[in-house]
């Protein structure tokens, strides 16, 4: 249960009110922004509530037990703080939420109802529907480690130690052509085997999406020309020959580790306990299906 101030208490005690809804989004990049739903800007605690936004809420779903509480936030793609490049960049993702009541006629009369995160956006042509999750979804995810056969560090990070500026994890290239929408042809990689980049990393150094990255989907070499497919297609079209830096990718694999990286000993995986394969196992004299020890 939340204690009012006193002041919005009295406020509310009065019957006629003058009341408002606030959303304060702090983004990972660090922006922040503030929107309302009132018909002008309101401003408290350095920043300014913005009703130009179109932005809208639903109503709060929640519960007693800790399921996690969700409310739909909507607003228009047109405006200029909320756009569609900078939701397909990902920028709005889990960004931070603050919701607030507002006394609108003196905002010093504030209460803060729930924090949040952004989670599901949902796009359409004009406009979007952000979820806002509650605390509860921290919950939910995995925290320590995994017993998994395949290794559960991140390529490159401090627990794998494979250095990917090394020329050897490292390449540039230029695009030659495109062949679909997240797939082309390029140039500058005929020295890496087909395969090399296959689950790695590409930044865009040049064009519309100049400082993104990108996942490797897949990497060939068709007539000593390397093919390279994303995971997903670039937020902005590739035009023109276009610049990149790409590096390589991990499959998760032991075998992997030690043929590509020579990283054995940092290998992050359990790749020799039983996994639930192991159940549905008879028994075969072909080796490893024998019941002897591991």
């Amino acid at each position: 249960m939340k204690a009012l101030p006193p002041a919005l208490q009295a406020h509310l005690d009065e019957g006629t009110t003058t009341l408002a809804w606030c959303w304060r989004i702090v983004r990972a990049d660090g922006v922040t922004l503030g929107f309302t739903d009132h018909d002008w800007t309101l401003t408290f605690d350095g920043t300014d509530f913005e009703p130009e936004s179109g932005f809208a809420a639903s109503e709060v779903r929640s519960g007693s037990d800790l399921s996690v509480d969700a409310q739909d936030a909507q607003g228009v793609l047109s405006s200029d703080r909320i756009t569609e490049t900078d939701i397909l960049d990902g920028r709005w993702d889990n960004a931070a939420v603050e919701v607030w009541r507002v006394n609108w006629a003196a905002t010093s009369q504030r209460v803060l109802l729930r924090r949040g995160a952004i989670g599901q956006i949902r796009r359409g042509r004009l406009e979007f529907v952000a979820e806002v999750r509650s605390l509860a979804h921290v919950l939910g995810q995995t925290v320590g480690r995994t017993f998994q056969a395949t290794c559960d560090a991140a390529l490159g990070d401090a627990r794998c130690g494979v250095n990917l500026e090394a020329p050897a994890f490292k390449g540039t290239g230029a695009i030659i052509d495109l062949l679909r929408d997240r797939a082309f042809t390029a140039s500058g990689l005929g020295g890496f085997t087909s395969g090399w980049f296959t689950f790695g990393t590409l930044d865009w150094t040049s064009g519309a999406n100049a400082g993104r990255q990108a996942e490797v989907l897949s990497h060939d070499l068709v007539d000593g020309v390397a093919v390279l497919t994303l995971l997903e297609a670039p937020v902005r079209a590739i035009a023109g020959t276009v610049t990149f830096t790409i590096r390589a990718g991990c499959d998760k694999r032991i075998t992997t580790c030690g043929t590509k990286f020579a990283n054995v000993a940092n290998f992050r995986g359990f790749p020799n306990i039983p996994g639930q394969d192991a159940v549905l196992r008879y028994a075969t004299t072909d080796g490893g299906h024998e019941g002897a020890v591991l």
